[in-house]
């Protein structure tokens, strides 16, 4: 398990994929995964099924990891 050099509610930059030159803030951390979820980057669109606090189901917009390599910290 790697160490990584930000924790949850950094602001990062994304420096790698579609969301290059983005930046935003961590919304959690996967150490064992080596990933990162950033808000509102890499966003896909999530079917889910209609339950009881859902009872239409639908999709959803939900924030994808990022591996920590296509990551950098912005000192602000």
């Amino acid at each position: 398990m790697a160490k990584f050099n930000f924790k949850k509610g950094d602001t990062v930059e994304i420096i790698a994929g579609d969301d290059k030159g983005t930046k935003a803030t961590v919304l959690s951390v996967l150490p064992k995964k080596n990933k990162v979820i950033v808000e509102g980057c890499k966003v896909a669109k999530k079917a889910i099924k209609p339950t009881e606090d859902n009872t239409k189901g639908g999709h959803i917009n939900k924030e994808m990891p990022i591996d920590v390599s296509n990551v950098r910290k912005v000192e602000a």
